[in-house]
């Protein structure tokens, strides 16, 4: 018995995207400079904490050492305190429901947790020890040290990290943001010191936001933080990345890996800032072009060629500049067809226009997504803490929205001309030279 035939006429149309709501967002600045914003959300027992410190390198002369020393330290500030070592430290944290991480990008230090809505005091308290007394304990370090190298030498394996390292340095040049990983000799050359004063000069509460959401009174939670952390302190000023110089593209870089069985693909350049009333129509652009499955890029290299399974491309966003981004992940056999084709699709959106249907369906797209990403208590203290952070009213995701759904063909078109079309934008591969470079070369200059 044949199974039944769906009729699409029976399924009802989509509706209107719902407006984004604006957070209940309470903000105060302490007298440390320490910006606080609180958003209560009842309804489930829960509170994200995210503490956002700015972290950039000051110059490109000091970036290998920063990046190396930050690298150690992200792990290291959970060793001890004045008062706790590492196992009382986690101790105290779990007791509140709380597991508190701490990572590191181009532009900020950002220790983030989960907790209990009672354990607030407790795990502000943790938090004051761990910004204003760590100890940094020589041996502790020292194996910290060797956990970075290892995962170091991992990530210098994998091609996808050579090939984002590889584009970053293209791009950026002699700018901070051009050094991806640590070098290994910087790593082992960080002692407990170093660590103490890079911690005293730079985790700073001046130019720092700490963002709660969750079930929280606004003024008790503020109070807490201002209680736990006034005495947060530092003896420097906080540093963001300087502006970044634009660079030309120049030729097709080809980074050799022998014996590969794949090529990575990475494309990148300017995209237009938080603050640029041209980012909504660039976002749906670059969703056209390659931003999800009905996308452009992966109709034609995924579902149409079978080049490769998982194509994309994105709006990026750093404090000192905004990236539009390709990647792809394709077999060696057909590098040169794959990325004729990649670049075939920016010119085409660059060059024709954009259809009403493609917009639509973009547009539905960009706003549901975000719509998901900050309905959690962890999505929207995360969005809040990139957008607070970055000195934007809580306000934006709503106005956004807007802009979003205000976007027009012709604005479209205009932004991928301007934006995504292929002699601006960097190129870099990473695969077999042997079995690529001639199939690049057919397409034009490679640099090796």
């Amino acid at each position: 018995m044949s199974a039944p035939v769906l009729d699409l006429a029976l399924v009802p149309p989509l509706g209107e995207p719902r407006p984004q709501p604006v957070p209940d967002v309470h903000l105060t600045t302490l007298d440390t400079g320490l910006q606080v914003a609180v958003v209560p959300r009842a309804g489930v027992p829960l509170v994200e904490l995210r503490l956002r410190i700015p972290f950039a390198a000051a110059s490109a002369r000091t970036v290998a050492a920063h990046v190396a020393r930050t690298s150690v330290l992200t792990g290291a500030v959970l060793l001890g305190t004045a008062a706790h070592d590492q196992v009382q430290i986690a101790q105290l944290l779990q007791a509140q429901g709380a597991e508190l991480s701490v990572s590191a990008d181009p532009d900020r230090l950002l220790l983030s947790t989960t907790m209990l809505p009672d354990g607030l005091p407790a795990v502000l308290g943790v938090l004051a020890e761990l910004l204003g007394r760590p100890t940094y304990p020589a041996a502790q370090v020292a194996a910290e040290k060797a956990r970075v190298a290892e995962r170091v030498a991992i990530a210098r394996s994998q091609p996808g990290v050579v090939a984002r390292t590889a584009l970053a340095a293209r791009r950026y040049g002699a700018h901070p943001y051009a050094v991806g990983l640590p070098d290994p000799e910087q790593v082992a050359a960080t002692t407990p010191a170093a660590l103490r004063k890079l911690h005293r000069e730079r985790v700073l509460p001046a130019g720092s936001t700490l963002v709660l959401v969750g079930d929280v009174d606004p003024a008790a939670a503020t109070d807490a933080v201002a209680t736990a952390l006034g005495g947060w302190a530092g003896t420097g000023t906080a540093v963001d990345a300087p502006p970044l110089t634009p660079a030309p593209p120049g030729p097709l870089l080809l980074v050799d890996r022998p014996g590969a069985v794949q090529s990575n693909i990475r494309i990148g350049g300017p995209a237009p800032g938080r603050r640029d009333p041209e980012l909504p129509a660039v976002r749906l652009a670059s969703m056209v072009y390659g931003g999800y499955f009905s996308s452009r890029l992966v109709e034609n290299i995924r579902e149409r060629r079978g080049y490769t399974y998982s194509p994309r491309s994105a709006v990026d966003h750093l404090q000192a500049g905004s990236s539009f981004l390709v990647e792809a992940d394709v077999a060696t056999e057909v590098t040169g067809p794959a990325l004729l084709e990649t670049v075939y699709e920016l010119g085409r959106i660059a060059l024709l226009p954009v259809t009403e249907a493609e917009l639509d369906a973009a547009r539905r797209y960009v706003l549901g997504s975000t719509a998901l990403a900050t309905a959690t208590h962890a999505g929207l203290a995360s969005t809040l803490s990139a957008l607070v952070g970055s000195g934007l009213p809580a306000g934006w995701l709503a106005d956004h929205q807007a802009a979003l759904a205000a976007v027009t063909l012709d604005e479209v078109t205009a932004a991928a001309r301007r934006w995504l079309h292929p002699a601006g934008l960097t190129t870099v591969v990473v695969g077999d030279a042997a079995q690529a470079g001639d199939q690049l070369a057919a397409l034009g200059p490679v640099e090796r």
